[in-house]
């Protein structure tokens, strides 16, 4: 019998690792609080609990969220698993893999991360669609296909990157054609459809990482993103943007 068809069992299951021969779940030895995304636990053997970060929280586990979790726009996004046993997650059949951050810093795609130990701390970062987390522990990620990763100077397509570490926020770079035909439309709205006329251009020390994938796997870190600054936004700046949504709406018609 393959791994592929083998029916697994507390004693079986691997301990903080992929399932042998399914690189699209992973188990977490559980014994200490974790942060996960909603949706993520497909099951588990063992006696948990699942805290959303909304409500519910109390003692020290309200004070682990108030220290470690700084990023109030995904507090809807993530829970607080405690317990004992054995926790499978997955991510709508995306690869899984698990990184070691050793004082570091590594900024990644909110739709990506899965999983955190709570020694890391969590902050939105000033790239929309993005998280950063900083410390020393484990964190688990999904991508749409394995994970490069490739050291700066280098130019991304903005929807293959899952994320960076220990390097400077990107730049956009953008394709000298598209720009000219920009200019020459006087200003108005032209979409861009793919990374050869957009591109995250990093430069410095560090590491990037690249899914060996064109395809984005969830928005809604950037819509929360939005959202969150329509409250500060005047009459004018939200018809402008009113305005711009129609637009592209129109093109997805």
């Amino acid at each position: 019998m393959s791994q592929l068809n083998t029916v697994w069992n507390p004693m079986t299951l691997p301990a903080d690792d992929n399932v042998p021969d399914n690189e699209y779940s992973y188990v977490i030895e559980l014994n200490k609080p974790w942060f996960m995304s909603k949706g993520a636990m497909i099951a588990y053997y063992g006696q948990m609990n699942f805290t959303s970060l909304q409500h519910g929280l109390q003692g020290q586990l309200l004070h682990m969220v108030a220290q470690q979790f700084s990023a109030p726009l995904h507090l809807g996004d993530y829970v607080v698993v405690e317990g004992n046993g054995k926790l499978v997650i997955g991510d709508r059949g995306y690869n899984i893999n698990s990184y070691d951050l050793e004082d570091g810093n590594l900024t990644i795609r909110a739709a990506s991360l899965l999983a955190f130990e709570p020694n890391l701390s969590l902050q939105q970062s000033i790239v929309p669609g993005f998280l950063t987390l900083i410390g020393t522990g484990k964190f688990l990620a999904s991508s749409n296909g394995p994970v490069m990763f490739v050291e700066p100077p280098v130019r991304v397509d903005p929807e293959a990157l899952v994320g960076w570490s220990d390097c400077p926020a990107p730049s956009h770079h953008y394709d000298q054609a598209w720009v000219n035909s920009f200019i020459a439309a006087a200003g108005h709205r032209m979409g861009i459809n793919s990374g050869e006329e957009r591109q995250f251009d990093f430069t410095g020390a560090g590491t990037v990482l690249i899914q060996s994938s064109e395809k984005v796997m969830n928005d809604m870190s950037i819509v929360r993103t939005i959202q969150g600054h329509l409250p500060g936004l005047s009459q004018p700046g939200l018809m402008q943007i009113n305005q711009q949504i129609t637009q592209q709406l129109g093109q997805h018609q």
